[in-house]
């Protein structure tokens, strides 16, 4: 019986080999690497716990493959088939067999084989062993369905071939499975295992621990293939591949002493004299009092050090749960570029990680691209991924000789890959990454895996819409099933809003207890649930002394009115802000502004810049606006920054003036956020006098109607209602003026609890375009709800029944591409294309302004052969001026706009020898970095990045 072969060498591996491999590899996974909480989940589940819960997952990683043992599997490899039926194993050719080895696939066919033995060999009746059995079955990623199961029932010639060789294969099968059950520990449990109904939490971990031992033993590297290995003894053998893994171990958490402070001041960069604040020392004091670690929602004002509450929190959290890692889910890429290095500084300060080995890793599409995660690329015991999971490039960078380095956080290359990186410890990454674990594709139990080991937290979660939030309950019924912590963090959140997501974690015991989501006055809030417990806790801490009164007013929605306002603010120097609801406004907003006050004294941000330049952007707005004790560069005279919304979130950026687009108003409230976001003297006296009065100014709409009219963009991007809504909240403010300023943060809850709930508001005259506006809405919600919930992972099922079809009609392999991240962020496909330049003679090169490296390598105008394959630099340099194109180039653009971009396929950039350009789209920019694609004219640039308009000869009557 053979498992493995190489069509190259020659080279193949006994089937008996690779199920000791697989199962020996199990155990070493069950006793070094998987966390505590991850063991102890599945020992419950077993009558003499942790014991019989590692020799089950043991004895499951030996017999994964005994589908191997079948005529449809081992007849592909003509010399090895013509070796056993030498034995009497007789089968037909592969090709005689036909597409009918498809109905009997290798984990499937084992699947049946292993039933089928523990019914005839042990008795158990047949609703018994599919929840145990299963692991075999899905270990290439997708349960089997009751459909396949039975077509495979009425085909036993391809388990085993009929006539006289029946006996014989019937007797290899039943020996490798007696053989594996005395071998692996479990031939005396299996009679008490009949009564075991496996939780369906319990069977996908289990099932991903068999997928994780075998893609391991799977690896030639590690395990290499016979004739040349054959001589070499089973623990040599383990031992070299293990040393060669050499996969850092879990987090072992230890439960912090002292009080708040003491916790704090030792774990962030804090000054000896420094206070925790309320909020921080009740999210600490509630961790430690819950009856066990659950679901915590942290709401506090920004800058209220929610981020920290939520790092110390998870510290208690893992030590009481035996969490092995955190994973900290952030709205977008450049937020969880941002945390990465917070990540790390939290880690190097953390008993049990500083000083030791621990796996860590960026989550996110781009993540290959960011310096400060390649610097942490392990460079011993490196082995290639195995199984069905891309490779990401590896960069030709040296380790960096940081600070961050020395305490032995790495970025483990067998942890790499969409289907393993949320396998290490320590994660930061999007959003995307937490809501593909409710998205049936195929290998979600490694996701799963992935999360049931770790403390989990969701920043922004104010930030996710109806689409997103229907993923994120289903995950957080997952998650609660698996008793992983959840720490959520928000600005605030409607009543409403918490109340789902504490139902949707702690189930039906939540849901039908009494209690109380707070009142529009409980702020700042933290909300707290154990798994499956009882009535949520709850805290009222409160605010910290810094408050801030700011002065709303509405401004007509004029360019020249605009820069005529701030013409006359800031007389006396100044920064303002202005945010737009579209790049479009952003992009016309800044010419007018650029005409008026000087192309140097106006600065732009958006989301359509290459990634190098988005980066920059983001430095820059840091250097010059950050806190004034990180930096002094602050322009001293006047200056106008005008972004989009990459503006409202997780920068830390302080401004004198704002004036911004009306938009929901928990959005309003986290751009308010940027306004005297910082102390500047004592009373504010080093701003401007004029300007030592926080100010916003709203605009974006027709204020003079009957009822305010939104702008066209504003109303596609948030809705008509949301808009609505918020303006009729914020209308008192608004005609009180300086004498009904907004209070940050005792308003925030007011507000927000006001804009977001049933209650009518606003003026009587608006409530009939309210109601129309709600009935629109309604609408557009439940479509969101009905589209999300095609793909969405079903509800965790009763104990016992097994996983068939757990996954069925899902997206396939599709999570962690563009298509899966459109699916669970209810937008369009969109294109991505890397951006380079053609110079006058015809040759490419990367763009001609982009800043050196960390290393001082110059980046601008490095040359891209075309008729050969770049160099790691140039092509790595050329990866990172990434864009995705705006909704202008999805649905019936986008066809036309990738065969235009595929008339430049340039085939010595593809393939391996070019990881990193390899499949990538290649957008080509003139000397004046111009272009047309798909009837559109394209300008970029690194003040405006994308500029798209619609060409003259292409326009739509």
């Amino acid at each position: 019986m053979w498992a493995k072969h190489d069509r190259d060498s020659g080279g193949w591996l006994p089937l008996w080999r690779h199920m000791e491999d697989s199962a020996a590899v199990a155990g070493l996974l069950w006793d070094e690497w998987l966390p505590v909480a991850v063991r102890r989940l599945i020992a419950e589940a077993l009558p003499q716990g942790e014991p019989e819960a590692r020799a089950l997952a043991v004895w499951l990683a030996g017999v994964h493959d005994i589908g191997k043992a079948t005529p449809a599997f081992a007849c592909q490899v003509d010399q090895l088939a013509e070796a056993m039926r030498d034995q009497g194993l007789e089968m037909r050719s592969a090709r005689a067999m036909g597409p009918d080895r498809r109905i009997a696939p290798h984990g499937l066919a084992g699947q049946v084989l292993l039933g089928e033995w523990l019914e005839e060999q042990h008795g158990w009746v047949p609703a018994l062993t599919g929840q145990f059995t299963v692991a075999v079955g899905g270990h290439h990623g997708v349960p089997p369905e009751h459909g396949q199961i039975k077509a495979l029932y009425a085909r036993e010639e391809l388990l085993r071939t009929p006539g006289a060789s029946n006996r014989v294969w019937r007797q290899v099968q039943k020996e490798l499975l007696d053989v594996c059950a005395e071998r692996f520990g479990v031939a005396e449990r299996l009679d008490g295992w009949r009564a075991v109904k496996l939780p369906q939490p319990v069977q996908v971990l289990l099932t991903a621990l068999v997928i994780v031992s075998d893609w391991i033993a799977s690896n030639p590297e590690l395990f290499p293939y016979f004739p040349e290995a054959a001589a070499r003894n089973d623990r040599d053998r383990l031992a070299a591949a293990w040393e060669g893994l050499d996969l850092p171990a879990p987090w072992s958490a230890e439960e912090p002493d002292g009080s708040a402070r003491e916790l704090f001041t030792t774990r962030f960069e804090l000054p000896a004299h420094a206070e925790a604040r309320p909020v921080q020392e009740a999210a600490v004091e509630l961790a430690r009092d819950m009856e066990a670690p659950g679901l915590m929602i942290i709401e506090a004002p920004m800058g209220e050090g929610k981020t920290e509450a939520a790092l110390a929190v998870a510290e208690i959290f893992a030590a009481r749960s035996g969490a092995g890692g955190v994973f900290f889910a952030l709205p977008t890429m450049a937020t969880g570029n941002a945390m990465f290095p917070r990540l790390l500084d939290w880690l190097n300060r953390l008993p049990g990680v500083a000083g030791s080995r621990h796996s860590v890793h960026l989550a996110h599409s781009k993540a290959a691209l960011n310096e400060e995660f390649t610097g942490l690329m392990a460079r011993k015991g490196r082995v290639a991924a195995v199984g069905m999971d891309e490779t990401a490039p590896v960069s030709e960078q040296k380790p960096a000789a940081r600070h961050r380095a020395d305490a032995g956080l790495v970025a483990h290359t067998w942890l790499r890959g969409r289907k393993k990186a949320m396998l290490a410890s320590f994660v930061a990454g999007t959003i995307d990454q937490l809501l593909f674990a409710g998205l049936k594709s195929r290998h979600l139990a490694l996701r799963h895996l992935a999360v049931a080991g770790k403390v989990v937290v969701i920043d922004e979660a104010h930030a996710y819409d109806t689409y997103m939030s229907v993923y994120l309950d289903q995950v957080l019924s997952w998650l609660g099933a698996y008793r992983v912590p959840v720490v959520v963090l928000s600005a605030t959140l409607p009543a409403s809003r918490r109340r789902e997501l504490v139902d949707a974690y702690a189930g039906q015991a939540s849901s039908s207890t009494p209690w109380h989501p707070g009142t529009p006055d409980s702020y700042p809030l933290v909300t707290a649930v154990s798994p499956g417990g009882a009535a949520p806790q709850v805290r009222r801490p409160p605010a910290s002394a810094r408050s801030t009164a700011v002065q709303v007013e509405p401004l007509v929605d004029d360019l020249y009115v605009l820069a005529d306002r701030l013409e006359n603010e800031l007389t006396d120097g100044g920064c303002a802000l202005v945010i737009r609801n579209t790049v479009k406004r952003v992009l016309a907003t800044a010419r007018v502004l650029r005409d008026r006050f000087g192309a140097e004294n106006v600065t732009v941000a958006h989301s359509c810049y290459v990634d190098l330049d988005r980066a920059d952007k983001d430095s820059t707005l840091l250097h010059l606006f950050g806190p004034p004790e990180k930096t002094d560069a602050r322009p001293s005279g006047r200056h106008i920054v005008v972004a989009s919304q990459v503006a409202e979130q997780s920068l830390d950026v302080d401004f004198d003036l704002l004036v911004s687009d009306l938009c929901p108003v928990d959005l309003l409230l986290q751009r308010m956020g940027r306004l005297h976001r910082h102390r500047r003297g004592q009373g504010q006296e080093k701003r401007p006098p004029r300007l030592r009065t926080a100010r916003c100014l709203v605009t974006g709409v027709d204020w003079t109607a009957a009822v305010p009219t939104p702008d066209r963009g504003s109303v596609a991007v948030y809705g008509r209602y949301a808009l609505l809504r918020s303006g009729a909240v914020l209308l008192p403010h608004l005609d009180g003026g300086p004498q009904r300023p907004v209070q940050l943060p005792a308003d925030i809850s007011p507000l927000v609890h006001s804009a977001y709930g049933e209650d009518p508001v606003g003026p009587e005259d608006w409530q009939k375009a309210m109601e129309e506006a709600a009935e629109q809405f309604a609408r557009h919600r439940s479509d969101q709800a009905e589209r999300a919930a095609v793909f969405r992972l079903g509800d965790v099922g009763k104990p016992g029944r097994p996983l068939f079809g757990w996954v069925a009609a899902g997206v396939g392999d599709t999570d962690d591409t563009p298509a899966g991240r459109a699916q669970v962020r209810d937008s369009r496909d969109s294109l991505e294309v890397v951006v380079v330049q053609r110079r006058g003679d015809g040759s490419l090169a990367t763009l001609p302004w982009l800043k050196p490296d960390r290393r001082n390598r110059q980046r601008a105008g490095v040359e891209l052969p075309q008729d050969a394959t770049p160099t790691p630099f140039a092509a790595r340099t050329a990866a990172s001026c990434g864009l995705r194109l705006p909704l202008q180039f999805s649905g019936e653009t986008m066809d036309r706009a990738i065969e235009e971009l595929e008339q430049l396929y340039l085939p010595s950039w593809q393939g391996k020898d070019s990881p990193w350009l390899s499949d990538q789209l290649i957008l080509a920019l003139d000397e004046e970095c111009q272009t047309r694609l798909a009837g559109f004219s394209l300008r970029y640039s690194p003040e405006d990045g994308l500029e798209v308009t619609r060409d003259k000869d292409d326009c739509i009557s």
